[in-house]
């Protein structure tokens, strides 16, 4: 079955590019021209939106939480804003992905496979893993110890998803990054040092006398033994 992509884009001439381009390669579209518009075509057939952030009216900025809220797909935003804290501030609204414009077409395409996959493998509502006395509770994307319960971010559930899923095994960075981070080139070794640290306070917190991940000095990380 085809995925249907909605695509939220002001200017006509880009709508057009991006059906045509999507149609193409398989996609169906749905195209809206304001958010407000976007919010009212968004429907559970949609698989994936295409988001322009600098709409007319409400901008896309403050209609994903809507988006996401009426049917939770994956969110790509293209915008021809650099900023980093913008990005940032982006993600922690919801959204899955960001792309500058002017863009590459054989990226966006690699993104919107990569994201369609991503959520075709999500785990469901209720799925857990259990390794020691902590259980991942993927979807709530919480982690708990006995009656203890911390909530993860993005990166951090998908790291320890990651270790928790492969426990007798050494995840690589190598490894790690093309899992956690997909496609995007914000990851290295202190991005990942960083996220690591948040994770073990976290469990820490949780189970004060128990370390559950463990560091493999130049290769990666892995569930302590």
């Amino acid at each position: 079955m085809n995925k249907t992509i909605l695509i939220i884009e002001d200017d006509q001439e880009i709508n057009d590019m991006l059906r045509i381009l999507l149609s193409q390669n398989g996609y169906s579209t749905i195209s809206a021209y304001s958010g407000t518009e976007g919010l009212l075509v968004h429907s559970d057939a949609v698989d994936l939106i295409l988001l322009d952030l600098m709409l007319p009216g409400r901008s896309g900025e403050d209609i994903i939480r809507d988006l996401k809220e009426k049917h939770d797909v994956p969110v790509i935003v293209t915008s021809a804003i650099h900023d980093v804290n913008k990005k940032v501030d982006l993600f922690s609204l919801g959204a899955d992905d960001y792309m500058t414009k002017p863009f590459h077409n054989e990226e966006l395409l690699a993104r919107i496979a990569a994201r369609l996959r991503t959520a075709a493998d999500s785990p469901r509502s209720g799925d857990t893993i259990t390794y020691k006395d902590i259980t991942l509770d993927c979807g709530a994307f919480t982690v708990s110890c006995g009656d203890r319960e911390s909530e993860l971010s993005r990166y951090e559930f998908a790291l320890l998803k990651l270790l928790m899923e492969n426990p007798s095994r050494t995840c690589t960075k190598s490894m790690i990054y093309d899992i956690v981070w997909d496609y995007e080139n914000s990851a290295d070794d202190n991005t990942l040092n960083v996220h690591i640290s948040k994770l073990r306070k976290k469990l820490k917190e949780l189970d004060p006398g128990t370390e559950y991940i463990e560091t493999v000095w130049g290769i990666g990380y892995r569930m302590k033994k």
